[in-house]
């Protein structure tokens, strides 16, 4: 959804007052204008904020770590990238399909503590037309992955597998792919059909992207949902120029981290706000500006350094904490990206929207299925070929296996500084 203004009254009372007129009447509102940034990007639930992550060195599981009952042994040391694909046994993996763990969810509940993961054997999952048949090796665990499992999203259907990004093998599909390695993401995964957070899984070929030498099998299955998220974000806001100004709010979030990245590849000057001093947790390589918001007045920090212009493009990662200091920093002719939000009010200057002509767009990842997901991971990858892109890192200690995913739920939920991957 996109709300654009101009210096008219015609567009402010048909497009914002009849909203917000409905919204002030059903709820009580704060005095004075409000908005309902959930009506903004799309949401008929209330979200909590994308949690802000900080990621860590990775490291390697400890050497002979059993793996689906099937003994491996791994270097203790990062290993050089192979060129290609690993070997992978099919027949093997084709014997010990059915024995293969899955998490389901059955029902939704009230929070966390109530939430029932169970672990129950693989079944034979049906396949049709191009269907793919994924041997997950990796899995990333994400705010969304848990606000699903409780049953947050309306959409959301019980039982089911959660997860909404993998990275695995091909066991079974069209012969050319048989034993590719390949991952993916979707916003109907593990909402509205089964995930990624079992050992097999079922997506439509156009949802494989061939796994590059330069990302290993756990940053490959932990980046989908932030990178898909921060490239629609730009997608539908328009990329940055270069010198454009972008503000990220919540830049050490990991979808902050991504569209930190990708605005800096495209040239743009990059601002990020955290609620600390602290540094950029993405590439030390990326150049941006850190703010920290709870000593620094963001809108003049950014107005300051930039001869008073302000920001042209502001990617606002959590919305309602950081509405009111977004549209402050904002240029002329400014756009703003919305995603998620805790509250679903907030306060809103109509004559500072329309007499700035900014735009607002609001963006709504799980409307998004594995197939088009894909489609814009195709697109990033010759910038993570390059280098120009960098996967976060994956530190071991943060990898669970199937058995701890309430753990690995509970460091999602929980602001865990480093990326949550299930290691299946």
């Amino acid at each position: 959804m996109r709300v654009t203004s101009y210096d008219t009254s015609d567009l402010i009372g048909g497009a914002v007052g009849t909203e917000d007129a409905r919204q002030t009447a059903a709820t009580a509102a704060p005095e004075g204008p409000t908005l309902d940034l959930r009506w903004i990007f799309g949401l008929l639930w209330p979200p909590g904020a994308i949690a802000p992550y900080i990621a860590s060195p990775r490291a390697a599981r400890p050497s002979g770590r059993p793996r689906n009952n099937r003994p491996e042994i791994v270097c203790l040391a990062p290993p050089r990238r192979a060129v290609g694909p690993a070997p992978v046994d099919i027949a093997r993996a084709g014997r010990e399909m059915r024995a293969m763990p899955r998490l389901r969810v059955l029902q939704k509940v009230a929070d966390l503590d109530a939430l029932d993961l169970r672990i129950e054997p693989d079944v034979d999952l049906p396949r049709s037309g191009d269907d793919l048949l994924i041997d997950v090796r990796y899995a990333g665990v994400n705010p969304s992955d848990v606000r699903a499992t409780m049953g947050v999203m309306p959409q959301a259907v019980f039982p089911r597998t959660p997860g909404r990004e993998w990275a695995g093998v091909v066991l079974e599909g069209p012969a050319e792919l048989i034993g590719r390695e390949v991952f993916g993401a979707g916003g109907d995964l593990g909402i509205t059909r089964d995930g990624s957070h079992a050992s097999r899984l079922v997506v439509p070929r156009a949802a494989a992207v061939p796994r590059p030498a330069c990302l290993s099998p756990a940053e490959a299955g932990s980046l989908g949902v932030p990178f898909v998220t921060a490239t629609l974000a730009y997608r539908e806001a328009r990329l940055p120029r270069p010198g454009e100004v972008v503000l990220i709010m919540a830049v050490n979030g990991k979808v902050g981290q991504a569209a930190a990245q990708i605005a800096a590849l495209h040239g743009a000057r990059v601002f990020g706000v955290v609620r600390r001093d602290e540094p950029f947790a993405g590439p030390g390589s990326v150049p941006i500006r850190m703010i920290d918001s709870s000593s620094h007045d963001v809108a003049d920090v950014v107005r300051t350094e930039t001869g008073g212009h302000g920001a042209d493009l502001v990617i606002n990662t959590v919305g309602s904490p950081y509405f009111a200091v977004a549209n402050a920093a904002m240029a002329h002719g400014a756009r703003q990206v919305l995603m998620s939000t805790r509250e679903r009010q907030v306060p809103f200057d109509i004559f500072g929207f329309y007499r700035g002509r900014h735009s607002y767009f609001g963006i709504d990842t799980l409307a998004l299925d594995a197939a088009a997901s894909a489609d814009l991971l195709r697109d990033l990858l010759p910038s993570f070929e390059s280098g120009k892109l960098r996967p976060f890192a994956v530190d071991a200690a943060a990898c669970f296996t199937l058995e701890r995913a309430k753990d690995a739920y509970r460091a999602a939920a929980g602001s865990a500084r480093e990326r949550v991957v299930l290691r299946i």
